[in-house]
C-alpha cells in the first residue's frame, strides 16, 4: 500500500469489493472499545476512512482519538492494528491517526448513542 489517497468513505453493508473480509474487519474493530468512553472505535465513529483489499487482504484505515490529548494516542493506533491483523485473510494493516476533522458525538452511531442514553 504507497499511501490514503484511495481511502474510500466508510459503509457497513458490504458491496462490490467489499465482500466478506471488510466486515470481518469491522467486527475486529468493533471488539476495541475507546479508553475513556465505554463504547467501540466503529460505533463511537473514530474511524473516518477504511478501504480493505480482498485481492491482497491489506487494510487502511484513518482514526482519530475523542481528544488529541488523549493518554493512549501514541499506542491506541497498534493497539487497532492488533485487531484487524487477527482476523483471517488480513496480510497487511495500515493505522493512520488523524485530528482532522476534529471527532465529534454527531459520529456516533445510533447504537453509540443508545448505549450511552443520549437517544
Amino acid at each position: 500500500m504507497s499511501g490514503f489517497d484511495w481511502l474510500k468513505r466508510d459503509d457497513d453493508a458490504p458491496g462490490p469489493g467489499n465482500g466478506g473480509l471488510r466486515v470481518r474487519v469491522i467486527e475486529a474493530l468493533r471488539t476495541v472499545f475507546d479508553p475513556e468512553i465505554p463504547v467501540n472505535i466503529y460505533d463511537l465513529g473514530l474511524v473516518y476512512d477504511l478501504n480493505v483489499d480482498d485481492k491482497a487482504g491489506d487494510v487502511a484505515i484513518r482514526m482519530t482519538l475523542t481528544a488529541p490529548g488523549c493518554p493512549v494516542a501514541q499506542t491506541f493506533p497498534a493497539t487497532v492494528e492488533d485487531a484487524v491483523y487477527s482476523v483471517a485473510g488480513v496480510n497487511g494493516v495500515r493505522v493512520e491517526l488523524v485530528w482532522d476533522p476534529p471527532w465529534t458525538k454527531e459520529r456516533m452511531s445510533d447504537a453509540a448513542r443508545l448505549q450511552l442514553g443520549m437517544l
